[in-house]
C-alpha cells in the first residue's frame, strides 16, 4: 500500500535532531524503496533515525539526503505488537562493539637478475587469519604467466618456486589472501637474462661460441 501520513510521528524532537516512528502494514524492502516518503521529504532531514514497523521486520533506519533509507539495523525480524511512549525528554541511545582483525603479507626479497631455465624460489610471512596464498608471476603489462601457485600457510610462512620465464625485463611476483586478493603484495620488477655458460663454451683451454667455432681476437 502507498505511504500512509497518519502513519509517521515523531518520538524524539531537538533543534537539529528527529527520531520518527512509522508502523505499516508494507514490508521492509517496500518502506526502503526510493520515492515512498516523498510526500513528507520536507519534514524528513539527513541524519535522524526512523523506527520502522513492518510487516516483517521491526528496524532502525537512518535518513539520507532526498528522504531516502539507509541500510540500518533489523532490530527484530520475527515482531510482534509494539508500543512507544513519546515524550520530549526521552532519552535514546545505542552502542555497537567492534573489533579489529589484522591480516598482512610480506613478500621476502627477490634477486634483481635471473638467469633463464633456472628456478626462482619465492616465500611470503604471513600474519593473521590466513590459511592459503596465491602467488603468481607476471610480465611487465601485469599479465599471470601460468601456473599460478597455491600454497597453505603453515607457521606463519608460505614458499613455492617458479620455473624462470624467457629473456625479458618488467616481470614481477604477486602473492596474495587466496579468499580476499585486495590483501596482497606485489614484488619490484626483476630481469631474465641470457644463460652465458650456453654461449660460451671451453675446449682444450680455448673459450669457444655457441655454435663451436674458437672465440678468436
Amino acid at each position: 500500500m502507498p505511504f500512509n501520513p497518519v502513519s509517521l510521528g515523531a518520538l524524539i524532537q531537538g533543534s537539529s535532531f528527529t527520531l520518527w516512528h512509522y508502523r505499516t502494514t508494507d514490508s521492509r524492502a517496500v518502506v526502503a524503496a526510493p520515492g515512498y516518503f516523498d510526500a513528507v521529504a520536507a519534514s524528513l532531514k539527513p541524519g535522524d533515525l526512523m523506527v520502522v514497523q513492518t510487516s516483517d521486520a521491526l528496524a532502525l533506519l537512518p535518513i539520507r539526503l532526498g528522504a531516502t533509507l539507509g541500510t540500518g539495523v533489523t532490530l527484530d525480524g520475527a515482531i510482534g505488537p509494539f508500543n512507544t511512549v513519546r515524550s520530549v525528554t526521552q532519552g535514546f541511545s545505542f552502542t555497537q562493539a567492534a573489533a579489529a582483525v589484522v591480516r598482512t603479507i610480506v613478500l621476502a626479497p627477490i634477486a634483481g637478475a635471473i638467469i633463464a631455465g633456472s628456478s626462482i624460489p619465492v616465500s611470503a610471512s604471513v600474519t593473521g587469519p590466513i590459511t592459503e596464498v596465491v602467488f603468481t608471476l607476471r610480465d611487465a603489462n601485469d599479465a599471470i604467466l601460468p601456473p599460478a601457485r597455491i600454497v597453505a600457510v603453515v607457521n606463519g610462512g608460505a614458499s613455492t618456486s617458479f620455473s624462470a620465464p624467457p629473456v625479458g625485463t618488467g616481470y614481477r611476483i604477486r602473492v596474495e589472501d587466496s579468499t580476499d586478493p585486495s590483501i596482497g603484495v606485489t614484488s619490484p620488477s626483476f630481469s631474465v637474462g641470457m644463460d652465458l655458460e650456453l654461449v660460451l663454451q671451453e675446449s682444450d683451454a680455448r673459450l669457444l661460441i655457441e655454435g663451436g667455432g674458437a672465440l678468436r681476437r
